[in-house]
């Protein structure tokens, strides 16, 4: 076990590192990446791994793929398309605390089933994210229906709610693939439908309570705060003040983690 743990940190960090080489990390979020890519890849072993390299590389090629068509809508997020320390906690922190329970209660399935949920709701969320924007038509507020402005926080779309639907499908299969014998409709569905619920709380947070304020300058809703990308200071328009968009993204793969394991006892 050991062995295994100190590897495992080992290749956290170089992956990490070679993240940030690509520009796809920031510094400190290399930093963040290697601890909890540690802690997953060591005292999770290879399946665990395998998931969380499936998020991560997926959704950094998505990011860079139609970068171009979607440069017009960095304003509407909080953060760029180099992930910082906030950002891969919000995505692999609960992972990494999930990693830590499967070491210290060894023969107990429930860390592992919650790990898929929570890997299948964040690879869920940014795929719809990140392809969601690129829906022919004008998302639509998942609370009213009402059509918002792509890139808008708690829009929901034909194309986002399909890439949702593949990318915790994905994250489930190989999930299966790992462990068959808990069951391709016990584990595969119940991850699926996790990570599918758990991208549908992220929008509903971010139609709800998640702070979003207002650029009097441009005009515009955005997640950016002290000020926007054209520089002028933004202020609160609705939303709680601590609530910012790493934590709805903590709270999708939490959501993803309790949702498959809801589903997993009842298809079990």
């Amino acid at each position: 076990m050991f062995l295994q743990f100190l590897i495992g940190l080992i290749l956290g960090a170089l992956i990490a590192l070679a993240a940030w080489r690509l520009k796809t990390l920031s510094r400190s979020g290399a930093y963040a990446a290697a601890i909890s890519g540690g802690l997953i890849f060591g005292l999770g072993g290879l399946p665990w791994a395998g998931l969380l390299l499936t998020f991560f590389i997926s959704s950094s090629a998505l990011s860079r793929a139609f970068a171009r068509k979607k440069a017009g809508l960095n304003e509407k997020f909080s953060k760029g398309s180099q992930r910082d320390w906030g950002q891969v906690f919000a995505n692999g922190g609960l992972g990494a605390g999930l990693a830590v329970a499967h070491a210290l209660l060894p023969g107990q399935n429930w860390p592992w089933i919650a790990f898929v949920g929570a890997m299948a709701a964040v690879n869920a969320d940014t795929w719809a994210t990140e392809l969601g924007v690129l829906n022919p038509s004008l998302p639509r507020l998942i609370t009213s229906g009402r059509a918002v402005e792509r890139g808008s926080s708690g829009a929901v779309s034909l194309l986002g709610s399909l890439s949702a639907l593949t990318g915790a499908g994905l994250v489930a299969l190989l999930a299966y693939l790992c462990f068959p014998a808990m069951g391709f409709a016990a584990l595969c569905l119940a991850a699926t439908l996790g990570g599918v619920g758990g991208s549908f709380f992220d929008s509903l947070l971010g139609a709800t309570v998640q702070a979003i304020y207002w650029c009097p300058h441009c005009s515009k809703e955005t997640e950016r705060s002290p000020r926007h990308t054209c520089g002028a200071a933004t202020s609160q328009l609705r939303g709680w003040s601590w609530l910012d968009n790493d934590w709805v993204n903590f709270g999708a793969s939490l959501a993803g983690a309790l949702l498959a394991l809801f589903f997993y006892t009842i298809l079990a």
